[in-house]
């Protein structure tokens, strides 16, 4: 008797164990899947004019990051992207522009221009144009498709955004909108950008306005 009630006790939690194993299963099938983003239209690509200098704030953001500007050359190649891809791109987008505070150099560093990781929480575009090029590349985007860019905004003023290079054209990752758009269909016109070879070598981009910008001349 002993070995019948033994294994009906066994029997018992085996079937409890096998109850709520179940149940787990039955809730996972019920959680939402998170969707795809779904892929972006064909942008055009930029076009390199020449050589460009560095802007200052890069140069002295080299003197304090160097791991980030002494790298090897590297051959210039265009992000295949695909519905993960994008979704990994657009997400890590829309999380720096809403997890940094915009503050103007001169309040928070008391100078005109600095070029610097916001790990305080706070920062202007070219700072989290850098922190999304780190958080993408840490996720493994390669660099030679993440470029620095330097364009005039809706009022000519300086601004900085990330140019991202695919096989689908170029897009703009941009502090101002979490929306990443072709080039062509920014307000910006644009002055310059890193090269993909090296992120030390800039580039002009053939005096290139988005039409956008053209068609409100």
């Amino acid at each position: 008797m002993r070995h019948v009630a033994a294994l009906l006790v066994g029997l018992t939690v085996l079937a409890f164990g096998a109850s709520d194993a179940f149940a787990r299963d039955r809730k996972a099938t019920r959680e939402p899947v998170k969707q795809l983003v779904a892929l972006p239209d064909t942008s055009a690509p930029t076009l390199v004019a020449g050589l460009a200098k560095p802007p200052i704030g890069w140069v002295d953001f080299c003197q304090t990051q160097p791991q980030d500007c002494q790298v090897e050359t590297t051959e210039a190649a265009a992000l295949r992207i695909d519905a993960k891809i994008w979704t990994l791109i657009t997400r890590l987008n829309r999380e720096v522009n809403a997890s940094i505070e915009q503050v103007e150099d001169i309040e928070h560093f008391g100078v005109l221009e600095k070029w610097a990781y916001p790990d305080d929480g706070k920062g202007d575009c070219e700072d989290i144009v850098l922190e999304k090029r780190r958080r993408l590349m840490q996720a493994g985007i390669p660099r030679s498709a993440l470029l620095i860019t330097v364009v005039r905004d809706e009022q000519g003023d300086g601004h900085a955004v990330l140019t991202l290079r695919t096989d689908r054209g170029d897009y703009v990752l941009d502090n101002k909108t979490s929306k990443i758009k072709p080039w062509q269909d920014t307000p910006y016109a644009f002055v310059k950008r890193q090269s993909q070879q090296h992120p030390d070598i800039w580039v002009t981009l053939d005096s290139q306005t988005s039409p956008v910008v053209t068609a409100k001349r």
